[in-house]
């Protein structure tokens, strides 16, 4: 177990023992923690964000019971950098993480001798759970469906998972439980390069990648998915709070919701007005609500401090570009979309309700990144870590409770799709070395991967740098935003403040030395391009 720090008083040895005994042992005193990570849910998504075409009504009384965030971010503008980020308290650059790793091929992306805030939660006594989107990969290697799965989430610190390995859109598209594919037969094994029985859906693939193992993909029901992780998590919670009141419990439910293929439960189809995509929505603020009300029939409502985020921005996606018809805008005003570098890419909802700490009805517009969460972690369950250990989170418990009169972070790195988009901010200010957001590079209306200047066809959203829906061939090699003056990103003033600029890059190079000497780690759009390039010319 970690060194519990110590209250030091100098005063009589009777004095002294109450206060060790008490932060030392007292497991009952620490609260559950929830941690509830959605997939893709834009800034703008929630209707107690602004959204009008949906209603969360669950997620909303969250917020009206705790404290919401204006100004919090993601590690990363894409999914598997920003878990990792989360899960770490590292900045994804430091594994030199850039994209979503496939899942069928890719080892685990953590080191399993890190500590995590799973491990670090357990070693302050939780017990721990993983339930949901893995997306991280598996194994030392490439992971054989076929075997033990490992390591994984149990080799990082959680003492019960439940996951889909990659994401609801891409293969093997099964359950895995702890170490083993749920359902598996080794009569019928997993088969490379067979078609799977899975079911099939607009802006979901890879049907043939791995096929066999047809009990196992048959309980995969895209449907039933976020029915199926929902009731594990407050299963495990249950048989948590069961079997030891006393001891406290930390459950990552990451969910598959809103992420592609949409894909709600019946019940929820044709709820909202912006399609499945206002559908899933109202699916995930059902979810939210189930495993609240689970927290209060278990009389442990009261005890747990429940958040909820999300692991990038909205996805101007099919779904997403048919909900923006709409009416509905993913990240409200904000520019830019999921794997990009504008602030629509990156800044998340991100509530916390913690009762007798966090005051409620509260908001704050203080900048905060997910990579915090596990210093804070800390801080509220009495253990030290050190700057090896986590490197680039900060401790933002005076920040949830209400306490601290001015940001507690000043320097934020966020990584977009595209390393040379790197992004800095400070302050006020938002740094990017380069042109356009560096996510997807769709260019019509239509294409899955819509997104950067093009996406302005349909948003007709202003930036002083694209005209015509593409950028200009004038306009700076990069940018610089003052998002307070400028929340929205619509005038690049780079050149008109050369300090800044200068303190900005001055940052944004010694980041770039903190990269880890590793090979650029996931799906990288550049590469596409480049091979594009590469084939052209031949």
């Amino acid at each position: 177990m970690r060194k519990i720090k110590l209250l030091t008083v100098l005063v009589t040895f009777q004095v002294v023992f109450f206060f060790i005994s008490c932060s030392t042992t007292n497991e009952s005193s620490l609260p559950n923690i929830v941690l509830i990570y959605a997939d893709d849910l834009g800034y703008g998504d929630l209707s107690c964000y602004g959204a009008t075409k949906v209603q969360t009504p669950n997620i909303d009384r969250l917020a009206s019971e705790g404290l919401s965030f204006s100004d919090a971010h993601a590690a990363a503008a894409v999914c598997s950098p920003s878990r990792y980020g989360i899960i770490t308290g590292r900045y994804p650059l430091r594994r030199n993480y850039w994209g979503a790793v496939g899942g069928l091929d890719d080892a685990l992306t953590i080191d399993t001798s890190r500590i995590t805030v799973a491990s670090l939660l357990k070693d302050a006594g939780y017990s721990t759970a993983c339930v949901g989107k893995w997306h991280l990969g598996l194994g030392v290697d490439k992971p054989d469906y076929n075997k033990a799965l490992k390591p994984g989430p149990l080799e990082l610190g959680f003492d019960y998972a439940y996951y889909i390995p990659m994401v609801n859109s891409g293969p093997p598209f099964v359950y895995v439980e702890n170490h083993w594919v749920d359902g598996y037969d080794p009569a019928d094994p997993f088969v490379r390069g067979k078609k799977s029985v899975t079911q099939k859906w607009p802006e979901k693939g890879g049907y043939t990648a791995i096929g066999g193992a047809e009990a196992a993909h048959k309980l995969y029901e895209d449907e039933k998915v976020g029915t199926t992780l929902k009731d594990k998590a407050i299963a495990w919670m249950k048989k948590m709070h069961e079997s030891d009141k006393d001891k406290p419990f930390f459950l990552y439910l990451a969910t598959t919701n809103i992420h592609h293929p949409f894909t709600p439960a019946p019940q929820f189809q044709g709820t909202s007005e912006c399609g499945r995509y206002g559908d899933f929505i109202h699916e995930l603020d059902w979810i939210v609500g189930e495993v609240t009300g689970a927290l209060e029939e278990m009389g442990e409502a009261e005890n747990t401090l429940v958040i909820f985020t999300s692991d990038n921005g909205g996805m101007l996606n099919l779904g997403g570009q048919d909900a923006w018809k709409a009416g509905h805008k993913l990240n409200g005003d904000l520019l830019g979309f999921k794997f990009g570098a504008w602030e629509g890419g990156h800044r998340v909802p991100f509530i916390v309700k913690w009762p007798g700490n966090i005051k409620p009805n509260t908001t704050s517009d203080h900048m905060i990144s997910q990579v915090d969460l596990m210093a804070t972690f800390a801080e509220i369950t009495h253990q030290s870590l050190t700057k090896e250990e986590c490197p680039d989170g900060i401790n933002q418990l005076p920040e949830l409770l209400g306490e601290a009169k001015e940001p507690l972070r000043d320097v934020l790195i966020v990584s977009p799709n595209c390393p040379s988009h790197l992004t800095v901010r400070k302050g006020d200010w938002v740094y990017i070395a380069a042109q356009g957001e560096g996510g997807f590079q769709g260019t019509n209306i239509g294409s899955h991967a819509l997104g950067g200047a093009a996406a302005t066809k349909l948003t007709q959203q202003i930036n002083s740098d694209i005209e015509n829906y593409k950028i200009k061939a004038d306009a700076p090699p990069k940018q610089l935003y003052n998002i307070k003056e400028d929340p929205y990103q619509t005038v690049n003033v780079y050149g008109q403040y050369p300090e800044v600029e200068k303190e900005l890059d001055a940052i944004l190079q010694s980041y770039r030395g903190e990269i880890g000497d590793y090979p650029e780690l996931g799906w990288i759009h550049k590469k596409v391009l480049e091979e594009k390039r590469t084939k052209n010319k031949k």
